[in-house]
Order: structure tokens, then C-alpha cells, then sequence
């Protein structure tokens, strides 16, 4: 059966969910061929967190419009888990958000983002005015490259939990991955070495520690050599990925994962 109420998927940093070449791969389709009703946040790619829930709240209230639910469940990767607590919290949306459900989301900062940003913190200001000036060719209206990876500081993730806290009345669970090996996947080596350099086992960009919120569903990972990579966890290579949670075998593909999110939501009534 399908879930109560609609389904919001909120996309991570670098990318949109309001293209051909979608950000979630074959996930959508097989969420819609069980009945569920999709939805995306078309927030910027680099926007920063409250421009992006600002966004994201646009496209929620058109959700309510043309469905007529309640509530939405939200099913948030990586930066956009911050932005949904933004919108559910600072922006007062918690009546309208059923769930918050995050894969990878940094909800406790980056202790590598820190040492990076103590060492090159000029070097990267310049990087991201760069990156802002070719995300607006791309299409964000108002990219923030800069202040988006400033918030992954953990000062400033400290600051943004004191100032978002969870809200009653929704259910927040989180998800954290990890790669084997930086030959994994090549894309993500070389930001997978420098964060289990700094921080141990990670998804190419964060540790397992620093995403979680809520009820923690644990840590999962592949069979073999593989592992779970921070595009993967989004289905980017659009291929069939062994997953499985650490500890307890294997548990099917990444989409299967997705399935038994929406089961489990079902369950509590959602």
C-alpha cells in the first residue's frame, strides 16, 4: 500500500532535481511503481540552506495545492536534509511535514571541512566565487557556493541544530554510509582519502557521525570492495549496487533501501 501522504524528495549540493537527467535515478519509478505520489524540492544546486528551503517551500505549498494532502513526508539527501529542518523549523512548516527522513546529511558539520577551511580558506572563498558564476549559467537564481559549504563548519552546524531543533508532532530518522576503499568509486577517491584521513570511515565526503538525527537507522555499506558511496546513495550510476547494512549481510539493491523506507513509514501511519 501506499504511504498516506505525498513524497518531497529535497536533493543534495551540485545539483537539481528539475532536470531530464534526474538526481535520484530509477528511484522515483520504482517509489511511483508501488503507488507512491513524487515530488521534488527545484531548490538551487548551491544555494545556500535558508535560500534553498525558501525554494523548497514554494514547491511544497504547490504540493498541497494539487493533491489536496495534509502533509508531506520528506526524504532528504545530504545538504538537503538541512534545508528541510530549516523549512520545518525557522520557517514553521512542521504542520505540513509528516516525516524528515535524511541519507548522509550533515546534521553534526565536517571536522574535515574545518581543517580544510583553516589551511585554504581563501583558496576556497575563490573556488566557490568561481563555482557560483558557473551554477547561474546552469540555471541556480542564486547560487551561494560559499555560504553553503560554511555551514558545514561544526561551529556553524552547532548554531544551525540550537537554532532548528526537531519538532514535535514530526519523525525524523537519519541513514549514514560508508565506502570500502577509495577504489570504490573513482569519482569520490581522492574526497574519501582526505576525510578518513581526518575523521575514519566515510561515504567519500562524511563520517557516519557526523549525520546523525533522530531515530539512526545505522550504517550501510556493500558486499566485497565496493561500499556505498555519497552518489550512490542516490542511485547516480543508475545500476544495480549491492547494499548492505554493517554487520548484518547484505539487504538487496539501493533502491530496495528506499522501499523499506516507504514500508516503514507506511507502518506509522504516514
Amino acid at each position: 500500500m501506499p504511504l498516506k501522504y505525498p513524497i518531497l524528495l529535497a536533493h543534495g549540493m551540485g545539483f537539481r532535481d528539475d532536470r531530464p537527467i534526474g538526481y535520484w535515478g530509477r528511484i522515483p519509478g520504482a517509489l511511483e511503481a508501488r503507488g507512491e505520489r513524487i515530488f521534488y524540492s527545484r531548490s538551487d544546486g548551491n544555494g545556500s540552506i535558508e535560500g534553498n528551503a525558501r525554494q523548497m517551500r514554494a514547491s511544497l505549498e504547490k504540493l498541497i495545492r494539487e493533491t489536496g494532502a495534509e502533509k508531506v513526508n520528506i526524504i532528504a539527501h545530504s545538504k538537503g536534509g538541512l534545508e528541510a529542518r530549516y523549512l520545518i523549523s525557522t520557517l514553521g512548516y512542521g504542520d505540513r511535514v509528516a516525516s524528515l527522513t535524511t541519507l548522509s546529511t550533515p546534521h553534526n558539520g565536517s571536522v574535515t571541512v574545518d581543517r580544510l577551511m583553516k589551511r585554504l580558506r581563501p583558496a576556497i572563498r575563490l573556488g566557490c566565487k568561481a563555482t557560483d558564476f558557473f551554477m547561474k549559467i546552469g540555471g541556480d537564481k542564486s547560487p551561494d557556493t560559499y555560504g553553503a559549504v560554511c555551514a558545514f563548519e561544526t561551529a556553524n552546524a552547532e548554531r544551525f541544530n540550537r537554532e532548528n531543533p526537531d519538532i514535535e508532532g514530526v519523525y525524523y530518522q537519519s541513514y549514514a554510509f560508508v565506502m570500502n576503499g577509495p577504489g570504490a568509486h573513482l569519482f569520490m577517491s581522492i574526497p574519501m582519502m582526505t576525510v578518513r584521513h581526518f575523521e575514519g570511515e566515510n561515504d567519500g565526503l562524511l563520517a557516519p557521525s557526523q549525520v546523525c538525527r533522530g531515530d539512526f537507522k545505522g550504517i550501510y555499506t556493500g558486499s566485497g570492495i565496493r561500499g556505498i558511496s555519497h552518489c550512490d546513495e542516490v542511485d547516480m550510476r543508475r545500476a544495480k549496487i549491492s547494499i548492505a547494512k554493517k554487520n548484518e549481510g547484505e539487504c538487496g539493491d539501493i533502491i530496495g533501501l528506499y522501499i523499506k523506507i516507504t514500508e516503514d513509514l507506511e507502518a506509522m501511519g504516514f
